[in-house]
């Protein structure tokens, strides 16, 4: 089978499972149900979905379900995001492969990897030690060698990395921190959900010293944690 690397490239698969993958079919599958029919159309990012096995980012008792269209319980009172939501934000995203790109809320890694199928550099922040640690070494022993994993507080983003190319948050905060659109390029676009009970997905574009922002959908995610919180 020939495996198409971030730019193209034949690769090794990053799952790092040789030969037949007894989970592609369903990854196809959920693109193609999940994502495509609901109008997610830029190819890197459908490949990326297609590519990416989310069954190794699931807990064990999990992997059955890995490949349907709902969050996932992944411990500590987190979620692994709906495969259409982590697509949509990806998209909003518009990234291009040199691009470098900022994550708030590791997880379990998954979109952290997804998001290095398709950017230069991505740099992720988990706010919880012991979801960080484990993201990060599950993205190294899959070959994901492009994504740093830092634990720390996302409010403060990743100053000493800045500027970002874009920024993806997958938590929600009540407001968007200014230190996030700080770090964002000039013409730089942020995906994060905003509010507590009742959350807004927005797409952000940094212009100068403003910033435009599109509501895209109405959402739910874990809320952001962190000192930016209090």
């Amino acid at each position: 089978m020939m495996w198409l690397g971030k730019n193209g490239d034949n690769d090794r698969p990053h799952s790092g499972e040789e030969g037949a993958d007894q989970f592609e079919t369903e990854r196809l599958r959920m693109v193609e149900d999940q994502i495509r029919r609901r109008d997610v159309r830029d190819p890197r990012v459908l490949r990326a979905m297609e590519t990416v096995p989310r069954h190794r980012f699931v807990l064990p008792e999990d992997v059955p379900y890995a490949y349907n269209d709902n969050p996932l319980p992944i411990g500590y009172g987190q979620t692994i995001s709906q495969p259409y939501i982590v697509a949509l934000m990806t998209e909003l995203l518009k990234l291009e492969p040199g691009h470098r790109v900022l994550e708030i809320g590791t997880g379990s890694g998954y979109q952290a990897a997804v998001l290095s199928e398709l950017a230069r550099e991505v740099f992720t922040i988990e706010y919880l030690e012991q979801l960080g640690t484990s993201a990060r070494r599950r993205l190294r022993s899959l070959g994901y060698d492009n994504v740093r994993v830092r634990i720390g507080d996302g409010y403060e983003g990743w100053p000493d990395a800045a500027p970002f190319d874009a920024v993806i948050v997958t938590a929600a905060p009540e407001s968007v921190p200014q230190s996030l659109v700080d770090q964002l390029v000039d013409g730089g676009r942020m995906a994060i959900p905003v509010g507590t009970h009742f959350q807004e997905l927005y797409c952000m574009v940094k212009e100068g010293k403003d910033i435009t922002s599109e509501k895209v959908a109405n959402v739910r995610f874990v809320p952001m944690v962190g000192e930016g919180n209090d």
